[in-house]
């Protein structure tokens, strides 16, 4: 007897479509929670610096040569 849903029924015609949504959504929450995580970590490290401390990261980091760097310290004091 056929009822509409090939003949498997609830249990294996729409019941094992649910399995693979359920796993993708909780794959994207995972990784919406990972990057969330990782995103506040990187936003509060620079948030603790005091200009003097971010001037010599900008340096170390090669954006700004000797002259521009020594400059913009003589502005902060």
């Amino acid at each position: 007897m056929m009822d509409g849903f090939g003949g498997h029924g609830w249990g294996m015609g729409l019941g094992m479509g649910w399995w693979w949504i359920i796993g993708i959504l909780l794959i994207v929450f995972v990784v919406w929670l990972v990057n969330r995580t990782t995103n506040k970590n990187n936003a509060g490290s620079s948030g603790n610096k005091s200009p003097h401390d971010i001037l010599k990261d900008r340096y170390a980091k090669g954006e700004i040569d000797k002259a521009e760097f020594e400059e913009r310290k003589r502005d902060l004091t």
